[in-house]
């Protein structure tokens, strides 16, 4: 990535945003890059030319989290207690705006269709997460249903799981304020992160949850008696849990607060053989308070944090040691996420990181055409879809996207 004498630098830098970054996320095998900010403008930048290809005000406040549902939706999670479905392909981005937030527009900017809206409480600064419908190995599959995990409207502590496409509830996992002794019983206090999947081994719905008290809590549905059961438990943290990211094999997740904790967690599978599991894998002190935005990426060999110091860190998933620490943005950053590196195509390790560890003893290869035979276009779009992209979204409206290991 650099040298000792020339530290990193960002590939491109992407202007646009008035106000700060919230949010970010790679969709369509990476060709596009979408950013949020906390004026409630959603950006869908090209990866191919670095420009936009469509903008939008998607809430009428700050933009909690954004994530692809297949090829062709959107969901956006505001502020304004709203969380929405937008219909977004190649074909609706021609009449869209590419009009920047910056800049200023003449006329209200067209918006995308909307498939489904959902009225939601959003006293806490959680953003939702989602997962299929149904496990992989289920005989109803279907890429049009999800379940989508957000806080309780009336419960802080607990989170609400809906059925999409039908907005029906179909859970509410943790506490209610009629089981608590008194109205301010809540003891671990608002639920921060959330991260919803199916298990790989029992294929039972799975929640892993951080909370304002510092608290990781895993639970899981028992599909035989359709109750929950929390399988783990633990309380690394001294400050409120910013962010959580599960690894791509969901045997473990991170942690990251407002201290300068970040813990690794197991995720055990439903019902744990020796009880509820209560001790963390590992607990590391950063002395960096303020990391939020916490992503694995996808190959699980380094994760990666925002940190209100304005430096993106770097770490190795195996060792959690510090691989890099990454400084262009002079505000505080607020998001990160990482371009899937799992497409067909060549795989490697970072730098300082040996064969061992990374459970390889050589690289991947997957034959591609070669450069010499695509044409201009083709070779922006390999480039946008192979490249080991990480990008950063910071408290001045600028992203920064780095190539990275």
């Amino acid at each position: 990535m650099a040298t000792d004498a020339r530290p990193a630098q960002p590939k491109t830098i992407l202007r646009g945003h008035k106000t700060a970054v919230q949010v970010a996320a790679f969709v369509r095998n990476n060709e596009r890059l979408l950013t949020g900010d906390s004026d409630g403008f959603i950006v869908a930048w090209d990866l191919t030319i670095m420009r936009p290809s469509a903008v939008w005000q998607a809430h009428t406040a700050s933009i909690l989290g954004i994530a692809g549902w297949g090829h062709d939706r959107i969901i956006t999670h505001g502020r304004d207690n709203r969380l929405v479905v937008w219909k977004l392909t190649a074909e609706d981005e021609k009449v869209l705006s590419t009009t920047l937030p910056l800049d200023p527009a003449s006329e209200a900017r067209p918006k995308p269709w909307m498939l489904h809206v959902l009225e939601i409480s959003t006293m806490n600064f959680c953003s939702f997460s989602y997962c299929p419908a149904y496990p992989e190995n289920s005989p109803v599959t279907t890429a049009d249903e999800i379940l989508l995990a957000v806080p309780n409207t009336l419960s802080s502590e607990s989170i609400d799981i809906f059925h999409l496409p039908s907005l029906a509830r179909k859970h509410t996992v943790g506490f209610s304020p009629s089981s608590l002794p008194d109205p301010e019983g809540q003891k671990n206090g608002m639920a921060m992160s959330l991260s919803l999947f199916h298990h790989p081994t029992t294929s039972h719905l799975t929640l892993v949850a951080g909370y304002e008290r510092g608290l990781a809590a895993v639970y899981q549905l028992d599909p035989n008696t359709s109750k929950w059961a929390t399988t783990y438990q633990s309380n690394p943290h001294t400050q409120p849990i910013l962010s959580l990211d599960v690894s791509p094999d969901k045997s473990f997740f991170f942690s990251s607060g407002a201290d300068a904790i970040i813990a690794k967690h197991p995720i055990p599978p439903c019902p744990p053989s020796s009880g509820m599991i209560q001790d963390p894998i590992r607990i590391v002190n950063t002395k960096h308070s303020g990391q939020q935005s916490l992503r694995v990426r996808s190959d699980s060999l380094i994760f990666a944090t925002a940190g209100w110091d304005s430096m993106v860190r770097v770490y190795s998933v195996k060792t959690m040691k510090e691989l890099a620490v990454l400084k262009w943005h002079q505000q505080g950053c607020y998001a990160v996420a990482f371009a899937a590196v799992n497409l067909p195509q060549e795989t490697s390790k970072p730098d300082n990181t040996t064969p061992e560890e990374s459970g390889s003893t050589s690289k991947e290869i997957t034959p591609i055409p070669k450069l010499v035979e695509m044409t201009v276009k083709e070779k922006r779009l390999h480039q946008a879809k192979t490249a080991h992209w990480l990008a950063a979204g910071s408290k001045d409206g600028r992203v920064s996207l780095w190539d990275v290991y």
